[in-house]
């Protein structure tokens, strides 16, 4: 399934920005690894929630997770990122292939999201 298949396959879904971030051959600085990074729209994308918590202990945190669908060829690591109704959220570990439990077909990776705040 290509990106092109995700509209006909979530013709509801929303266009998210992919954030990739590639090592620059460059530290910062504090002798810190630089990252460059690109963005690319996907549209289509099934996005739902994974739920939201609040820390209250010296400061107000809040932590909130989503998760995706993006389609088996786009390329998206750990270190990325997805904007999704313009809030950034980091990807929460490594993306896992989805496959159809049905038809066995290979529609995406699972990307669970996480963004703090606070």
């Amino acid at each position: 399934m290509s990106v092109l298949d995700f509209a006909v396959e979530f013709p509801a879904g929303q266009t998210v920005t992919l954030v990739t971030r590639t090592l620059a051959d460059e530290k910062d600085a504090d002798g810190n690894d630089v990252y460059t990074e690109t963005t690319t729209d996907v549209p289509n994308v099934p996005v739902w929630p994974r739920g939201a918590s609040e820390l209250v202990q010296g400061q107000d945190t809040t932590i909130t997770g989503l998760s995706c669908l993006l389609p088996p060829d786009v390329d998206v690591t750990a270190i990325d990122a997805v904007k999704v109704n313009g809030s950034t959220y980091e990807v929460d570990g490594e993306p896992q292939p989805y496959r159809d439990p049905f038809t066995g077909l290979d529609i995406g990776h699972q990307v669970d999201l996480t963004r703090v705040e606070g």
